[in-house]
């Protein structure tokens, strides 16, 4: 799909103004044409040439996509450099910047969404590293019907913001919204503690949510650029279909408002357990897998 690409900068509370890159798909001859809206956070860099990239490709599906310059207060909307002074730089506004103030940016990134004509009134987000926090705390906005987390940063030890004391994980149950949580086994910024508190919390909350975890990615491994030898490309693929399918599950079909609690799973072998069961023979099936060898070799 065609897409035209622009910004808007809004006004802020502290005076100032915030840029927020849009892109927007077109169909010739249908000038009408309503899409859904998706809010993209970026990581600490602010908008750069691998966030804006990711903004076309879900721009590109039929979605308006709004990608707000998250250090405003700070400096321009120009992206910081991928390297040792801009990730400095980055990660020491990170924790300048007020929660307060993370929380206008998507609500005012929502609200451009909504204002918009061609908007059908649907919003998702999603975004990466500190993003992928961002996307998280944007579900607490009732606005919000979908989030897609990527490797999201600090929520696990509740360090986003001036003071480093956010209260993310603590607001869970605010979300009303569908999640999706995605992270590598190998993320060294978010432990396996630190996944397992999410999951944990997730859950406990009552959050309808998915969480997937892939064995050898890294933190970053969709960023395809200066990524330091951990972007994949096909596992970024087969996320960025997740992401695809929650989107246009939750944004382009009308659902109408969710009612009822916990759906109740049949169990289509009632009081039988496949290997155990007296009236199952197993025998065949046990000298049927006999003769197979699985050589996995060593690890590399």
């Amino acid at each position: 799909m065609l897409i035209e690409e622009s910004y808007k900068d809004v006004a802020t509370k502290d005076g100032g103004s915030m840029r927020i890159f849009t892109w927007h798909p077109t169909v010739p001859n249908y000038p009408k044409a309503k899409f859904p809206g998706v809010v993209v956070f970026s990581e600490i860099y602010q908008v750069t040439g691998p966030v804006a990239r990711f903004a076309k490709q879900i721009a590109g599906q039929g979605y308006i996509v709004a990608a707000p310059s998250s250090y405003h207060e700070f400096t321009g909307p120009e992206p910081l450099a991928y390297d040792g002074h801009g990730t400095d730089k980055g990660n020491d506004w990170k924790v300048a910047k007020k929660l307060a103030a993370y929380d206008e940016d998507a609500e005012l990134s929502v609200s451009l969404l909504l204002d918009l004509e061609t908007c059908n009134g649907r919003i998702g987000a999603t975004g990466m590293c500190l993003g992928g926090h961002l996307a998280f705390r944007c579900a607490l906005d009732k606005r919000v019907s979908a989030a897609v987390c990527y490797f999201a940063t600090d929520i696990h030890s509740q360090t986003l913001g001036a003071g480093k004391n956010d209260d993310s994980l603590a607001r869970a149950k605010d979300i009303k919204g569908e999640l999706v949580m995605i992270f590598g086994k190998k993320d060294n910024h978010v432990p396996p503690e630190g996944r397992d508190l999410i999951r944990k919390t997730l859950h406990e909350s009552g959050i309808c949510f998915s969480f997937f975890e892939a064995a050898w990615a890294q933190h970053a491994f969709i960023r395809d650029e200066m990524s330091k030898g951990r972007y994949d490309p096909g596992l970024t693929k087969i996320c960025f279909e997740i992401l695809l399918e929650l989107f246009n599950r939750t944004l382009r079909s009308d659902l109408g408002p969710r009612v009822g609690g916990e759906q109740e799973i049949e169990d289509p072998f009632p009081g039988r357990n496949r290997f155990n069961s007296p009236d199952l023979d197993t025998s065949e099936d046990e000298s049927n897998w006999a003769h197979l060898n699985f050589d996995i070799g060593q690890e590399l």
